[in-house]
């Protein structure tokens, strides 16, 4: 007999499972206490739509912050893709929150269209000061730029409650990188042309207005913080004072949890302020570095931030107060 014999058979080895890739790294969300009923908006600008209200003293989550920190961006269920945006300076925290910047970056924080309010201004259905005013933006709020009129002296914005969700505001109040590309839009809301001609004229100068009345005192201030401890550990207040007209002191009431805090402040407009922290014998300064400040633990004390200038022009300033129980 013949017996065949079969041709060996190759055996397929499975071929090597690749591991999954790591997972990516998350920021975890910070915990804040709102101090006051609070709009959460669409977009970290009060020109944006309010998509609802949180109470006082309510918890959020805080998940991310615009590039100038004035904003918070919350987890919020009614809002798009689960989020919302409310202002910083009334959410209390117990430290600064390590969450990413939302929108812009350190090299272009305008993020191109977009630019930032310098001082309050009115919001007007059209490019000039006798159109109707459509509402009342804040310094500091971040606008998106939609067109210009056709000197450059007024923007066209986007502004909910305007008419096709649209507004207007003068371009010198507003800080923006560049705008020669935004498109020439008319009165009636019309695109006309694109570009600026080389030949229009600056706009003009911003003129000042007074800061307005809190009729805050010594006695009822305009701010109350309980710092460090199980209170917040950065407090941040943004404010404006006027000399010699509209809202010239305000007063900030501090009580520590720690035997020494840390103070700094910014300002924007004229830097000619007093600010003093009563019974220390400390003053402060804008724009310069953070002041260590010997306290007294739940012993409250103030600090008196008072506009200076000349009786004959009006000296207006927005500032920043930055508190800290850590430096």
């Amino acid at each position: 007999m013949v017996t065949a014999t079969l041709a060996p058979t190759s055996t397929v080895r499975p071929s090597e499972t690749l591991p999954p890739p790591p997972p990516q790294p998350t920021t975890a969300p910070v915990e804040g206490t709102t101090s006051t009923q609070l709009n959460v908006r669409a977009e970290p600008s009060t020109a944006s739509e309010v998509i609802g209200i949180i109470a006082a003293n309510s918890k959020v989550q805080i998940i991310g912050k615009d590039i100038g920190e004035s904003w918070w961006q919350i987890a919020y269920e009614a809002g798009l893709d689960g989020k919302g945006w409310v202002t910083a300076q009334y959410v209390e925290t117990g430290g600064r929150p390590e969450v990413p910047v939302i929108g812009g970056d350190d090299s272009d924080p305008l993020g191109g269209s977009t630019a930032v309010i310098i001082q309050q201004l009115n919001v007007r259905s059209g490019p000039g000061t006798s159109f109707t005013s459509l509402g009342i933006l804040n310094p500091n709020d971040v606008i998106s730029l939609t067109g210009k009129n056709n000197n450059g002296s007024w923007l066209q914005i986007d502004f909910p409650v305007g008419a096709d969700g649209k507004g207007w505001v003068s371009s010198g109040f507003v800080k923006a990188d560049d705008t020669t590309g935004l498109p020439i839009v008319s009165e009636a809301g019309y695109v006309i042309g694109t570009g600026t001609p080389e030949d229009t004229p600056l706009p003009p100068a911003p003129t000042l207005v007074p800061a307005p009345l809190d009729f805050d005192s010594a006695d009822a201030p305009v701010k109350t913080v309980l710092l460090g401890g199980v209170g917040t550990h950065t407090a941040l207040y943004n404010g404006d004072v006027s000399f010699p007209e509209g809202d010239t002191e305000d007063w900030i009431s501090i009580t520590p949890q720690e035997n020494i805090v840390f103070a700094s402040v910014k300002c924007t407009g004229s830097d000619s302020l007093q600010i003093e922290i009563i019974g220390t014998g400390i003053n402060l300064a804008c724009n310069k570095a953070v002041q260590a400040i010997s306290t007294s633990i739940d012993k409250p004390f103030l600090i008196h931030i008072q506009a200076q200038g000349s009786e004959d022009l009006l000296q207006y300033t927005n500032y920043i107060l930055n508190i800290k129980a850590s430096p």
